[in-house]
């Protein structure tokens, strides 16, 4: 799975910005998609997942009714539309790929469960 990230840039606290995870290369069935971001000099942090078609989320308690991930099956993307942003929400977010997942199941939420990442795309959010 190749996992391509974009969208970020520099907004003010309190607009939003949308970032978008395109995959390609092989399809797998049990397949789960997550957003995970790193600040500086900070270890990575969950953010958000969801599985393949949609049915189950699962987000990070910082980002709790702010953000909201969403998948389009056709385009094999997945966003992250990011609200009332903050700016300790500045960070390199990442997008990751958990494949053979228990779909039903809380979605994982340590980096090390998810197998492929893209490369990080850049969010700085000023006050």
């Amino acid at each position: 799975v190749q996992l391509q990230a974009s969208g970020g840039g520099l907004v003010q606290a309190g607009n939003s910005l949308r970032l978008s995870c395109a995959t390609s290369g092989r399809t797998f069935s049990r397949l789960v998609l997550g957003w995970f971001r790193q600040a500086s000099g900070s270890e990575r942090e969950f953010v958000a997942a969801i599985s393949r078609g949609g049915g189950n989320t699962q987000y990070g308690d910082s980002v709790k009714g702010r953000f909201t991930i969403s998948g389009d099956n056709d385009k094999k993307t997945v966003y992250l539309q990011m609200n009332r942003l903050r700016p300790e929400d500045t960070a390199v977010y990442y997008c990751a790929a958990e494949v053979g997942a228990i779909l039903t199941s809380p979605l994982k939420v340590y980096a090390t469960d998810y197998d492929y990442w893209g490369q990080g795309t850049q969010v700085t959010v000023s006050s």
